[in-house]
């Protein structure tokens, strides 16, 4: 029997509250079906993206507010990392994106215990929402990606290689095969050094189907 082709390995930086990376999730595990490719689940903080290294520039006060509780999912998800390892970021990611993003509860105070609980976690470890001991391996994990890429943009970023980059940003997620040949794209433009950027203005809302 000839060997499987082996799978290329994808990083993949997220902050639980974004509902724009929480689509792009979505594509990349259409991706992961039907291209070789591995994905690896890392942290960033939008918090710290926001309202350190940009020092709040720019942004309203609603905004500020929203930063400032940020820090809460995020911190549970590297304190889940570092009870059960790593691997657990994509199931406890997909049970807190579904909860935020897919039945839109964002202000809920159960959402965190309940994904805990999905991704067979202590529930506890919600109390480490409020503890700011995981902000430096945060934002150790958010420097891999924003020191590669630059602080003008946000989330996700996803890493191939040597090279990372942000987005896709789109909105819905494609699937199979779409998805494909989306990341085809991807990574064709995204092998050139001196390729930046592709953009458009986005003229409507992020859809969850």
């Amino acid at each position: 029997m000839a060997d499987a082709p082996s799978r290329t390995p994808v990083d993949f930086w997220f902050d639980p509250i974004c509902p724009w990376a929480w689509i792009t999730s979505r594509w990349i595990l259409e991706v992961e079906r039907v291209r070789p490719i591995e994905v690896t689940w890392r942290l960033m903080s939008l918090a710290y993206l926001n309202l350190e290294q940009h020092q709040g520039e720019g942004l309203s006060e609603r905004y500020k507010e929203l930063m400032a509780k940020a820090w809460g999912p995020v911190r549970v998800c590297q304190a889940a990392a570092e009870e059960a390892g790593p691997g657990v970021l994509g199931p406890l990611y997909t049970a807190i994106g579904t909860r935020f993003h897919v039945q839109g509860r964002r202000e809920d105070p159960a959402v965190l215990t309940e994904a805990l609980t999905e991704a067979g976690l202590p529930a506890d470890l919600a109390k480490a929402a409020e503890d700011d001991r995981y902000d430096q391996a945060i934002k150790d994990s958010h420097h891999l990606a924003f020191d590669r890429v630059g602080l003008d943009v946000g989330t996700p970023v996803i890493g191939v290689g040597p090279r990372a980059f942000f987005g896709p940003i789109v909105t819905p997620a494609p699937k199979g095969e779409d998805a494909g040949r989306l990341w085809d794209g991807v990574q064709l433009v995204t092998a050139f050094d001196g390729f930046y950027e592709i953009k458009r203005t986005r003229d409507r809302e992020p859809s969850f189907e």
